[in-house]
């Protein structure tokens, strides 16, 4: 038996399948979801080569996205899942929205926020790292891979 529960590896299956919308789209493929209530309110994956912004991770987007959703800027009762390791900007995005829970597969050992610490989330954010790393991780590698 899984250490996650189900729900949690649903969303992950969720946020992979945008995940590998954005490699189908040669993007970098990290995907996500927020999730209030039990219902997903926002979906969405890397955008970066389209709209040709550095700014446009999946995190960045599905932010905006349930914001929007709920009307409101801050996402206290929302669950973010994403694939792979928040960048520090999404980090501290997290932080202003006030996400109350991170949900993510693989780590970013290069890149990823809890290299610096978890000070730039908002002190009642509860993450857990690890959900389905091995497919997220995966993911990453063959879409590299294949660049180089």
């Amino acid at each position: 038996m899984s250490i996650f529960d189900n729900e949690d590896e649903f969303y992950m299956q969720q946020a992979l399948r945008e995940a590998r919308a954005a490699r189908d789209e040669e993007e970098i493929p990290i995907g996500a979801v927020i999730v209030c209530d039990g219902q997903i309110i926002a979906r969405a994956h890397n955008n970066t080569e389209r709209l040709h912004d550095v700014t446009a991770h999946a995190e960045m987007v599905a932010f905006t996205a349930a914001a929007n959703t709920l009307g409101s800027k801050y996402l206290p009762e929302c669950t973010l899942y994403v694939t792979v390791e928040p960048c520090p900007m999404c980090a501290g995005a997290a932080g202003w929205v006030q996400i109350g829970r991170i949900v993510y597969g693989a780590r970013d050992e290069k890149r990823g926020f809890e290299k610096l610490g978890r000070g730039m989330l908002h002190p009642k954010t509860v993450v857990t790292s690890g959900v389905l790393e091995e497919e997220c991780a995966e993911l990453m590698k063959e879409f590299f891979k294949g660049r180089r």
